[in-house]
């Protein structure tokens, strides 16, 4: 009789992380751009002195609050940041999305070779580590990082763990469509199971869940969790709180001088209404599900044939986000800030250059929030000055490099993949 294979967590000791396992191949030998280097090491003190003279209407001790803030519950992000013009040449970094299990520690070459461990190590010392020591144990349990994608990652944040906290972690896939995985909340407290069958009460987890977190994490664990499910719900995993967060924190900046500069963004849109959102916008519009990531869910549309094959698609849900298109200055959107559109990257020698869009992580620290790691990934087809008819809109536009396979699993586009070092970082044109 054929028995069934039981999915078990892996358990890491510590003393056991290679670099090779959780570097890509083309980041793990690359030496990190100076400029990218000398960002990531200056001093807040540093930082708000240039930014306020190069925006001398900038109220430099609000500047100091927003990057000394200590949050509570969102310890760790990354947001995707592009970077447009306007005919006036203006340049600006605008914010497409915020991310709560942030991927780009294996896209990140070393700050410091000394430091084989990288970012990886450095968000577990200088935010894992404090946070878990400051939490009262109210249980004895084990320590473990679950995960539904980007096992390279994943499994580095685990060997990080193992070392800067000198404990066995347990490593455990915890997929939406799992029907026996090897994690389970049992009265609030998450369990995983090891290759033996038994299972093993978790204190804290490191979570890298992406894809509907909390159809398994609940609001309230007893099980410390990196970040809470809280963080997805407010804005990290949820597109249109997310826009509406951005709004009224802008709401709360005004007169600072400070401002979160996000595409021209319209909540709540029944899917009936899109088409007169996306003609009032000039007939360009992004089309968005609040709950997808990884470049699943989000909607190109440049035409009337691109609208109507949205148009023809069912959803599970009804409600959208519709947003102002940026892409060449001749076919983006027209909305209140005028038509913004693409730096793009510096035209290649076949003189096409390339919608690219920068990640940037960061984590808390007991000083306030500092960056950690930064990559940049460019769309797989060069930006055109005209949209012929039928043209594919998201080949130019969309960057993500996440690809979902026929059997649920990702892969990734790393030829896309653009570093910040020596080689790469030139041909971003952001220096």
């Amino acid at each position: 009789m054929e028995t069934k294979t039981q999915k078990a967590a892996k358990l890491i000791r510590p003393g056991q992380f290679e670099p090779h396992n959780h570097w890509y191949q083309k980041a793990l030998n690359a030496t990190i751009h100076p400029l990218v280097s000398f960002f990531l090491n200056l001093r807040e003190e540093r930082i708000i002195k240039r930014y306020c003279h190069l925006h001398p209407k900038v109220n430099a001790e609000v500047l100091k609050q927003m990057l000394s803030y200590r949050p509570k519950y969102f310890l760790w992000a990354g947001a995707d940041l592009m970077h447009v013009t306007d005919a006036n040449g203006k340049r600006q970094m605008v914010l497409i999305e915020t991310n709560s299990c942030p991927s780009g520690q294996k896209s990140m070459p070393l700050l410091d070779d000394n430091r084989e461990q990288g970012g990886y190590k450095q968000l577990v010392e200088r935010t894992v580590k404090p946070f878990v020591l400051s939490r009262k144990r109210s249980f004895d349990g084990a320590v473990a990082v679950v995960y539904d994608k980007n096992p390279m990652e994943a499994s580095g944040y685990a060997h990080a763990l193992a070392d800067v906290l000198d404990t066995e972690v347990f490593l455990a896939t915890f997929y939406a469509e799992d029907r026996d995985p090897p994690v389970r909340f049992h009265e609030g407290v998450m369990h995983v199971r090891d290759e033996q069958g038994s299972w093993h009460p978790v204190r804290f987890a490191f979570r890298y869940l992406t894809q509907r977190p909390w159809s398994r994490l609940p609001l309230h664990s007893k099980t410390t969790l990196l970040n809470p499910i809280v963080a997805c719900l407010a804005g990290g995993r949820n597109k249109m709180v997310a826009a509406k967060a951005y709004d009224f924190f802008n709401a709360d900046l005004r007169g600072t001088g400070l401002e979160i500069i996000t595409p021209e963004t319209i909540w709540d849109v029944s899917k009936a209404e899109i088409p007169l959102w996306v003609r009032k916008l000039g007939g360009q519009a992004v089309v968005k599900i609040p709950y997808s990531n990884a470049g699943q869910g989000v909607f190109t549309i440049v035409n009337e044939a691109e609208l109507e094959a949205f148009m023809s698609r069912q959803f599970p849900y009804k409600q959208f986000i519709v947003q102002s298109l940026i892409g060449n200055y001749n076919w983006s959107s027209t909305g209140s800030r005028g038509r913004l559109f693409h730096v793009g990257t510096m035209p290649n020698h076949q003189g096409h250059t390339y919608v690219a869009d920068l990640r940037m992580m960061v984590s808390a620290t007991p000083d306030g929030i500092r960056p950690l790691c930064v990559y940049a990934r460019r769309a797989a087809a060069p930006l055109l000055d005209n949209i012929a008819h039928g043209a594919d809109s998201w080949s130019m536009l969309g960057t993500n490099l996440s690809v979902r396979q026929p059997d649920g699993s990702w892969d990734t586009d790393t030829n896309r993949l653009v570093l910040m070092d020596r080689r790469d970082f030139n041909k971003l044109g952001i220096g």
